[in-house]
């Protein structure tokens, strides 16, 4: 697990390195053990108020790939240099609106045992053509477990970091 210290460096350095004006607000840096997801702000394209719910979603969409073609260069030189320095892959986002747009993701290979129940769970959902195999419908599960578990995912985090600054403080620190 990556300490708080290590989080906040990286969040720090990040802040720091990033072309002056690439995005409105640094909205999150996040970080595990193979990826660090940098997600910013960009301005929403001005459509006036008689614009429909349809073409404002699709000004935001637009509005995102002009933002991914346009600073390609300067993202690929701070990804470049944050993975040196930081060991892991750099993956980009944007906010525009209500609108997040994911660029580049790392999809990281898990693997895992499951008996056979929790392996019927994994195939129930593939006969049921809500996944392809085996690997999509883990992914599908986990996707749920988090949209359904937020806040106590969140208290869990919180307690782990909580853990590691007073492991950090003990005598063998």
């Amino acid at each position: 697990m990556i300490t708080t210290e290590q989080k906040d460096a990286l969040r720090g350095w990040i802040a720091g390195r990033l072309p002056e004006g690439l995005f409105v607000e640094l909205l999150d840096v996040t970080v595990d053990r193979e990826e660090i997801t940098v997600i910013g702000r960009i301005p929403e394209p001005d459509l006036g108020a008689e614009a429909s719910p349809v073409e404002r979603e699709e000004a935001r969409a637009g509005r995102a790939a002009e933002f991914r073609a346009r600073t390609r260069e300067e993202r690929i030189a701070v990804a470049r240099e944050a993975e040196r320095r930081f060991g892991g892959k750099v993956s980009w986002g944007v906010e525009c609106g209500d609108t997040r747009v994911m660029f580049t993701t790392v999809a990281a290979p898990v693997m895992t045992r499951l008996r056979q129940p929790e392996r019927q769970v994994l195939d129930t959902l593939i006969a049921g053509g809500v996944a392809r195999s085996r690997s999509d419908a883990l992914a599908w599960c986990v996707r749920l477990v988090q949209r359904n578990a937020d806040d106590w995912l969140g208290e869990l985090r919180e307690s782990l970091e909580h853990v590691q600054r007073v492991r950090a403080q003990g005598p063998d620190a």
